[in-house]
């Protein structure tokens, strides 16, 4: 487990008003994250003042250190694509969406911190292949990775400068279609509720999860804007505690009421009758509709499918892989045992136990009521809506 002392000397942690001089971190007061934003601030996240944990800052990239939250706000300073890749692994940076995002800048960074004397070409293929083995199960990172290599293929003549001028305005330009799709999926989701709603959700799938908005929370927020929704179940979401650390910390600052839950209790909650709708993301959806998720999330939807409640994904059409036949065919991840040993730093369990960490489970198509993505909401058959909502797409 590497050590916060260790990351602030590899990572460089940035330096901004209101820095931690003890812990060399940027942390912030109060809830406006955006009032950090400075003039060399160049996202297009923070040129259409939304909230982004991923923001491009001259020469580098910064992420919000999700591992911290919700007690601290600290940004993390990547300069090389070994950052972010440490930064991925490690769930400072989490989502699909936003993984594939920090990548798309981490190409940026392996050309812009190219070895003197090393080949061009040679040094890209290491620093794809070295992202792309971070987190197996995220398709948009694989996705955004294959569009790097197309622009890396079409600037090449150019030369490193060109290479990295391109690669930056693609990735800008990934960054704000990224946030422009997730309020795309919140439009055509929030039609599906009903005023009162009570909401179950699991993990997180908001703004940190994305690079800015939301998918399934970015959902909940465009319903409760439409005075719809009541309040929202928050799962805890073991063994990390995305939903307990992260969603109800997103969800404070959206004024948003809600209730922390452990997972457990879901089938209470639906047997009582006090849940009207589940909204869930995803990290792979293959082509007859099989989702992956965070690990929870399945037995979420047989529960939603035993009470009669509907179970909604919601995703952009990036997280779709028409080359996953099913959810058998989806590779789930395994992370450390002592995840699920320890918490925060402490062991639960005896020391000689041991532990299984699956990271995600899939959740049949059969479960899922449908599926909100950013050209529309998909219904059964999905391998037939699937198929329409990408020809729509390329149509566009």
């Amino acid at each position: 487990m590497v050590s916060r002392t260790r990351l602030a000397s590899s990572m460089n942690l940035s330096k901004a008003p209101g820095r931690d001089s003890s812990s060399g971190a940027s942390r912030f007061e109060g809830n406006n994250i955006e009032a950090m934003n400075d003039d060399s601030q160049t996202s297009p996240a923070s040129e259409n003042k939304a909230f982004s944990p991923i923001l491009w800052q001259r020469d580098h990239l910064r992420l919000l250190d999700q591992t911290l939250l919700p007690h601290e706000e600290v940004w993390l300073e990547c300069r090389a694509p070994e950052d972010v890749a440490r930064a991925i692994r490690r769930l400072a940076v989490r989502g699909a969406p936003a993984i594939g995002v920090a990548a798309a800048y981490g190409l940026v960074l392996g050309v812009t911190s190219l070895p003197p004397g090393k080949d061009l070409g040679e040094h890209f293929a290491e620093v794809i292949e070295l992202l792309g083995s971070t987190r197996p199960t995220a398709v948009n990172l694989r996705w955004a990775l294959d569009q790097g290599q197309r622009v890396f293929e079409a600037s090449i003549d150019e030369g490193s400068q060109g290479v990295a001028a391109a690669l930056r305005h693609w990735a800008g330009q990934l960054h704000s279609q990224d946030v422009a799709a997730n309020r795309r999926i919140g439009a055509y989701g929030e039609p599906l509720f009903s005023a009162g709603d009570r909401v179950i959700t699991h993990c997180n799938t908001g703004a940190l999860a994305t690079a800015g908005y939301g998918t399934a929370l970015g959902v909940i927020r465009a319903a409760w804007e439409a005075k719809k929704v009541k309040m929202v179940w928050v799962d805890e979401t073991r063994p990390l505690l995305q939903g307990a650390r992260l969603t109800t910390w997103e969800l404070q600052r959206h004024g948003i009421p809600f209730q922390l839950v452990t997972d457990s209790s879901a089938g209470s909650i639906l047997a009582r009758g006090l849940a009207d709708r589940v909204v869930v993301g995803a990290d792979r959806i293959a082509a007859n509709g099989d989702t992956a998720n965070k690990i929870g999330t399945y037995p979420l939807a047989v529960l939603a499918h035993r009470h009669q409640v509907p179970f909604y994904v919601a995703a952009p059409l990036s997280t779709i892989d028409l080359q996953t036949i099913s959810g058998s065919d989806i590779p789930i991840e395994e992370r450390e045992p002592a995840e699920v040993t320890r918490v925060f730093g402490t062991r639960i369990a005896p020391a000689e136990a041991g532990a299984a960490n699956f990271a995600f489970d899939v959740t049949p198509a059969e479960l899922i009521t449908a599926i909100i993505t950013d050209v529309g909401v998909l219904l059964p058959p999905y391998t037939e809506t699937i198929e329409q909502a990408f020809a729509r797409y390329e149509a566009r």
